[in-house]
């Protein structure tokens, strides 16, 4: 039995991010699942998002791992690679594909984009005290820089608020002294593959390639797409992205069989981290 791939989305956002990228993963045959972080669904509790943070994310996300049938491949964007990170430290995994990802505790930023972010989170006072809410001009600049206008419009109108414990123990994971982000390399023995996009100012290439250094030789891959920037799972080369990602699933032995024409497969993509999941025919 191939593994099921779980796919955990970014920051403000929710399961439903990957609805169009998960699409050519099922079509060969895998079970997907793209649930949402606890509280980034309509009509969350933002008392209890804003106590939130990266440790919480994981553990409910390995809570929904171990009903899955076999250890997964998690597949992470942005803050999700971090959550995926995480998770993969804490428990067995068949694989990590880590699309864009935030880095994890101890890894420097690499450009003066990072550091900006870091010194635009200080503007906004304690942020990490309470919930942090989507400004469409950021997501403008640096997230769906590559999307039409009116695609950024509609991304935007479903973005969710952030924990802004998260987002400190992520962006300025230095002055977190618990260490809520650390994924230490030698606790995940899992392949691994990290993908970064060559115009990206959230998470750039030469940070996503440190992440990916920190694993020994053969055991992880690193692929840049020149034109990119951080939205990887919808810019108009998503599909370019999505076929490298299956091409790495099948040479390292983790596609399904050939499949049968007429079979259908299983999503969670309207469940949430914050209970079991509810298997659904798609």
């Amino acid at each position: 039995m191939k593994p099921p791939l779980v796919f955990v989305h970014g920051a403000f956002c929710g399961g439903w991010a990957f609805d169009e990228f998960k699409k050519p993963f099922q079509a060969e045959g895998f079970e997907a699942y793209a649930p949402t972080l606890p509280e980034h669904e309509d009509g969350a509790d933002m008392g209890r998002l804003a106590r939130l943070g990266l440790r919480d994310y994981a553990h409910a996300l390995v809570h929904q791992m171990r009903l899955l049938k076999t250890p997964p491949v998690l597949i992470g964007h942005s803050l999700g690679g971090l959550v995926c990170q995480i998770a993969a430290s804490k428990t067995a995994v068949a694989g990590l594909v880590l699309l864009a990802p935030s880095a994890p505790w101890g890894v420097m930023p690499t450009t003066l984009d990072e550091h900006g972010s870091s010194f635009g989170l200080s503007m906004l006072g304690d942020y990490w005290r309470r919930p942090v809410a989507p400004d469409y001009g950021v997501a403008r600049h640096a997230t769906l820089d590559r999307m039409d206008h009116a695609a950024a419009r509609k991304l935007f109108a479903r973005f969710v608020p952030e924990s802004g414990r998260a987002m400190m123990e992520a962006v300025q994971w230095w002055f977190d002294p618990t260490m809520e982000s650390s994924a230490p390399a030698h606790r995940i023995h899992a392949p691994v593959l990290g993908i970064a996009g060559g115009r990206d100012k959230v998470n750039p290439a030469s940070t996503v390639k440190r992440i990916i250094q920190r694993f020994p030789s053969g055991q992880a891959d690193f692929a840049t797409f020149p034109d990119m920037s951080h939205w990887l799972i919808g810019e108009p080369e998503w599909r370019d992205v999505a076929d490298h990602v299956l091409r790495w699933l099948q040479n390292r032995d983790l596609s399904p069989p050939t499949r049968r024409r007429g079979a259908r497969s299983k999503t969670l993509a309207a469940a949430t981290l914050d209970g079991a999941p509810a298997v659904t025919d798609a």
